[in-house]
């Protein structure tokens, strides 16, 4: 993705129809899935560092429309976390090329 023009942001709405801003990050497939990570874009109303960290976000389809859930289990958000963190990191080492 290019920051030429300046981070993207989308809004998402709960279940419980509180509604989020967040700061795209990135997009990967991961075992036939696609997640997306973002990160809260306002940060000063986190009470800790958990709260303020990356969101990981799937891709699903409703009635043919694609929508954001959370991930199932914790061990699909710790492979997926994984797979971030390398993509990120490797964006970062290319960069420096």
């Amino acid at each position: 993705m290019s920051e030429e023009f300046g981070p993207e942001f989308i809004s998402i709405t709960d279940e419980d129809g509180n509604e989020f801003e967040l700061e795209y990050v990135e997009t990967i497939e991961y075992q036939g899935q696609v997640y997306m990570a973002f990160f809260p874009a306002d940060t000063g109303e986190a009470e800790n560092e958990e709260e303020g960290g990356l969101i990981i976000l799937k891709v699903i389809e409703v009635d043919g429309e694609e929508q954001l859930s959370t991930l199932d289990s914790e061990e699909e958000l710790e492979a997926v976390y994984d797979q971030f963190m390398e993509a990120l990191f490797q964006e970062d080492e290319d960069n420096e090329d």
